[in-house]
């Protein structure tokens, strides 16, 4: 690695390392390019250890000041050129991106574990630790005493040599293999798209849903075709209106084939790979389980726990979707249709029965659902809720032509931070939708607020022509944006504690209660307009989309628990060093009686939410442990009479959003409603009332 002292040419010409535009200090995109990033690294990484050494060998007794706060300063030039370089190997990559995160990821790995593993550093850590109770700390520098504690103890601290190794090589090996993993996933869906040739491939398709179709294979290259591809708004959209059965089946085998093929992207060897290992390492922790480690730091505690809050939902869900299955079957009868319904069916038909049943469909919802005017909807809720303004700049750097910047002030017009929007889909971009940061809010020295980042798979429209979003689509973007506002509204100092830094099963709360705003006719009718004629959703429509919120529920509920069952079964297996992935995932499957007509919503070959890192695995439950949450929290302001109520709002944000993890969080729900919830609100807000009865 490069000295620590002079730059060298090289680096001050690289605008990684150079000092960033004031005020906001946002990355200069259009000037970095692949070949940066590795000097960039070399030397934020020796600089951090350079601070580490010095933090370790400091001849003063260790305090919060000499260790603590000079850890939460040390690194910033690392944590700079990591959030811009995870920002485009997440958003815009391409082949040099591709092959510079392969090569980073163990090396980075390698660097955390050089940091968490230091005997000096982890010593002066535990002295303070044990002095805790006479330090006289605020609660604030308490928990992040308690935080560093823990993380480093997490990490292997303490344990014996030949541990520490085993345990730093298990990190560099298990840092390949998410990257791996998530590659093989984006190439397989950059090689695929339906290309839809004729009228008659077009059939049941909506003009919106054909003009996105037309951008999707002019994006490939080919403007004279219609194409779907395998971001989920495309393929979601194509299942739910095209009549051609045989063309659904292409693209539904195709989708859930990502990871799976046989070939060089196929994820199966990976997934073992991971979950032998990551065994291993809990064992060498002291956890019987990796799902045990997991879930040691989180708010269910235990396997046990999370176990029983899935059970008690699946039951009454997989019910609901076996009725709905019967139903469905008879309407392909009613057809004439001679087959068995199948999972590519479930969406077409399950669009049939909500007209049948609530006399309303996507295609008719879809254009009032403007993507401009559901932002301006996420932003107003903001608004109103937390005294939020957002003004677009046009000023600020961006990594792609469509990512858009709004500057967001809040009451008195204080600078709360910058949000980037990054809506479409595109062939550099992985699937899914998330929310990051580019800088983290902290006051250490003196207020720093934070970049923001939303970015999404929308399918674009066509040139001159509004993006359409599906109800599904606009609540992605609602809960996202609650994500951002949870970094936004931020307000700590220490940035181990800020923003979304909190257990990964309280992670989802502000993101999944911001959901329910969406579904506001206050909401609605000011910004569901319909694209041509402006005209707001008429009173109708609109209440019989309400009263269709629950519809398919037990599909939705059933595809995201199965995922959950499985990813917890895995990281509980008896014998994790023996697992087969693809049988591993049937047996669970079969032994909690998965519909054969419903697929997971994410097949093991593609769940990058578990297998492109450590983020969710064994804690993809973490969005119902959440959900618990949210159906209760937002059941405070139906309580207030007013789903703005002033007070309850304040409370949000003072207890939740702006507190970041600076306590516990079972400590901030209670201190937010005064208590902890039980399972029947989301019982309720899923439409199974009768089992939150029970």
């Amino acid at each position: 690695m490069p000295s620590t002292s002079s730059p060298s040419a090289r680096d001050r010409a690289n605008p990684l390392l150079e000092a960033w535009t004031p005020p906001d200090e946002t990355p200069p995109f259009p000037a970095i390019r692949p070949e940066h990033f590795r000097p960039a690294f070399d030397r934020a990484m020796a600089d951090h250890m350079a601070e580490i050494e010095a933090i370790a060998a400091c001849p003063e007794p260790p305090s919060l000041a000499n260790t603590i706060v000079a850890l939460e300063r040390s690194g910033r030039a690392l944590d700079r050129v990591s959030a811009v370089f995870h920002a485009l190997t997440g958003a815009h990559t391409n082949d040099a991106l591709m092959a510079l995160e392969r090569e980073m990821s163990p090396l980075l790995a390698a660097h955390r574990n050089r940091i968490h593993l230091h005997d000096g550093l982890y010593a002066r850590i535990k002295a303070l630790w044990d002095q805790r109770d006479a330090l006289h700390l605020t609660p604030e520098e308490a928990r992040v005493l308690e935080r560093y504690h823990v993380t480093f103890r997490r990490a292997g601290a303490g344990l014996p040599e030949d541990a520490k190794s085993r345990i730093a090589a298990l990190g560099e090996r298990l840092a390949a293999l998410g990257t791996a993993f998530s590659q093989n996933v984006l190439a397989d869906e950059q090689a695929y798209a339906l290309v839809l040739e004729s009228e008659e491939d077009l059939a049941g398709l909506s003009e919106s849903a054909r003009a996105a179709a037309r951008a999707a294979a002019a994006e490939r290259g080919a403007p004279d075709k219609h194409a779907i591809t395998l971001a989920r708004s495309s393929v979601e959209a194509f299942l739910r209106s095209s009549t051609r059965r045989d063309l659904r089946e292409k693209a539904y085998e195709a989708w859930v084939a990502r990871g799976n093929s046989g070939g060089a992207t196929d994820n199966k060897a990976i997934i073992a790979e991971t979950i032998a290992l990551r065994a291993e390492r809990a064992r060498l922790l002291g956890y019987p389980t990796f799902a045990d480690y997991r879930l040691d730091d989180a708010m269910a505690k235990t396997p046990q726990a999370v176990e029983a809050l899935l059970e008690r939902v699946w039951s009454p869900a997989r019910a609901r979707a076996m009725a709905d299955r019967d139903a469905l079957q008879e309407l392909i009868r009613q057809e004439g249709g001679n087959f068995d319904l199948a999972a590519w069916d479930w969406r077409y038909y399950a669009e049939k029965l909500r007209k049948a049943r609530c006399d309303i469909d996507a295609a008719e919802i879809a254009p009032y659902l403007q993507l401009e005017n559901m932002i301006a909807a996420a932003f107003d809720t903001a608004r109103r809720l937390f005294g939020l303004t957002f003004r677009e700049r046009q000023d600020v750097p961006v990594w792609h032509p469509d990512v858009r910047v709004w500057e967001v002030s809040g009451p008195q017009a204080k600078f709360q931070g910058l949000f980037f929007g990054d809506y479409f889909a595109r062939s550099s971009k992985r699937s899914g939708a998330w929310m990051t940061m580019l800088r983290t809010q902290h006051k250490l020295d003196g207020e720093v607020r934070p970049l923001v980042l939303n970015v999404m798979n929308f399918a674009k429209a066509g040139d001159g022509q509004p993006t359409l979003l599906s109800f599904d689509d606009a609540r992605t973007l609602f809960h996202e944006f609650g994500h951002a506002l949870h970094a936004l509204l931020s307000d700590v100092t220490y940035p181990m504690i800020a923003c979304t830094r909190v257990a990964t099963d309280f992670v989802e709360l502000p993101s999944q209660l911001y959901e329910h705003w969406l579904e506001r006719p206050e909401v609605l009718r000011r910004f569901a307009l319909h694209y041509q004629t402006g005209e707001p959703m008429p009173e109708d429509l609109l209440r019989r989309l309400l009263a269709a919120r629950t519809f398919d529920q037990g599909f939705a509920t059933v595809e995201y628990v199965a995922s959950a069952l499985v990813d917890l079964a895995f990281h509980q297996a008896p014998e994790p060093d023996k697992i087969d992935p693809a049988a591993f995932e049937a047996d669970v499957l079969a032994r909690i009686g998965m519909p054969a007509e419903i697929g997971m919503r994410h097949r093991s070959p593609h769940f990058l939410h578990v297998f492109a890192g450590n983020g969710y695995a064994a804690g993809y439950y973490s969005y119902m442990w959440s959900e618990v949450l949210d159906a209760d929290a937002f059941e405070a302001f139906r309580e207030a009479g007013d789903v703005f109520d002033p007070a309850i709002a304040a409370r949000l944000r003072d207890e939740i959003l702006s507190a970041g993890g600076s306590r516990d969080p079972g400590e901030a729900y209670r201190a937010f409603r005064g208590r902890l919830p039980a399972v029947d609100a989301l019982l309720r807000k899923r439409g199974f009332a009768d089992a939150a009865a029970g």
